[in-house]
């Protein structure tokens, strides 16, 4: 039985969490479909190359550029980082042009740099069918309305991590929503699941945040939260775990309020869930999220959570009506500090009751259940 190849197309310059999905994609058609699929990553520029594949060689990489000259532009900052991904667009044009005339993959599943293969798609004929997948809440301005309304007309499928967002795309009224289908990202490996391991730490009581230090995971709005608990706890610790571009101005903050003694930077961390298995509490501050890969990692690792209700993942997650764990009002001190004190009075039943649901829930994002709802959407 011939394989039907699906391609991942995922050109990236920063580490976000959308990699981990696109590896843990491809992975689960290599792992489970058998003879049905097979799962390759294109290597646009060579983002790809030091990424470490720990399982067996499982997932395969097609080289798009044999000459990755948009290594040596910057990707750091905003403007830098347009520019880059403009360039990305140019270099990468005619390469994929002729991969898809050539070597007709049966699918391809876009991500991130999505306006090349969706213009490819508009002014070309190919055989292979594109499958767009929106990764969080689209901003959506002129430009974009109307090269959506022309390129969507010829896409496959359009896929979202969470109903909040499909459903936003619904009211757009962009394109046929019978196109529209619901697939939670591959988050929860087999592999996730570890012993709790000590992380050398020398405090044993910490809460946890984690994420890249920018604008969106709003670890200044967390900081300031802290500096009041610090007032009325002066023990308190606090980690989080992440690099961005506001690492100096979180610096300046813990420095200017003395908070050096209660909050802790120690940077971007591989395997995070050595801190999730030993932290009081997980605290998801974020502006925004879709749906948020590190509060399911909170959740499979028994973490208690405590999140912002911010669009468009938290909400679904941790839910108000199941309680998989405790909203708080986004960027709101008042009510963080009332959620944060209902928390440290849940008595311990409450709090297994809570893990437990939480735990249950992240099977939904596993790369096995991920692969059983993505072949239904190939098979279709």
């Amino acid at each position: 039985m011939k394989k039907s190849r699906v391609f991942y197309w995922c050109p990236f310059i920063d580490k976000v969490a959308t990699i981990k999905a696109v590896y843990n994609s491809a992975l689960s058609l290599n792992k489970y479909s058998f003879n049905k699929f097979e799962g390759y990553i294109l290597d646009v520029f060579g983002e790809w190359s030091n990424f470490n594949n720990e399982e067996n060689n499982l997932i395969k990489f097609e080289y798009l550029n044999k000459i990755n000259i948009l290594n040596y532009f910057s990707s750091q900052g905003f403007i830098k980082s347009r520019i880059k991904y403009i360039l990305i667009f140019l270099f990468s044009y005619f390469p994929l042009k002729k991969f898809l005339l050539n070597k007709k993959p049966e699918f391809l599943i876009i991500h991130l740099v999505t306006s090349l293969p969706l213009f490819l798609n508009l002014i070309n004929t190919f055989e292979t069918k594109m499958i767009l997948r929106i990764s969080g809440k689209p901003k959506l301005n002129i430009f974009r309305y109307y090269f959506w309304l022309l390129t969507l007309k010829k896409i496959h499928k359009i896929t979202f991590p969470t109903i909040e967002t499909l459903n936003y795309f619904k009211r757009l009224n962009i394109t046929d929503p019978n196109k529209f289908e619901l697939l939670y990202d591959p988050i929860i490996n087999a592999k996730s699941k570890k012993k709790k391991i000590k992380n050398n730490l020398k405090f044993k009581d910490y809460y946890l945040a984690i994420g890249r230090l920018t604008k969106q995971k709003n670890f200044l709005f967390l900081l300031k939260c802290f500096k009041i608990l610090s007032k009325i706890n002066p023990n308190i610790k606090l980690i989080i775990l992440g690099e961005g571009e506001q690492r100096l101005l979180l610096e300046k903050f813990i420095m200017n309020n003395e908070l050096k003694d209660n909050v802790f930077l120690p940077g971007y961390k591989i395997d995070v869930y050595k801190y999730l298995y030993n932290c009081k509490l997980f605290i998801l501050s974020s502006l925004w999220e879709d749906p948020g890969f590190v509060i399911l990692e909170a959740m499979h690792a028994r973490s208690l959570v405590l999140s912002s209700d911010c669009p468009s993942g938290p909400k679904e997650i941790i839910s108000n009506i199941e309680k998989r764990g405790i909203l708080f009002k986004s960027n709101n001190i008042d009510d963080f500090l009332i959620k944060f004190n209902e928390i440290q009075n849940l008595n311990s039943n409450k709090v297994k009751l809570l893990k437990f649901k939480a735990k249950k829930f992240t099977r939904k994002f596993s790369v096995f259940n991920h692969h059983i709802s993505l072949s239904k959407i190939l098979e279709n």
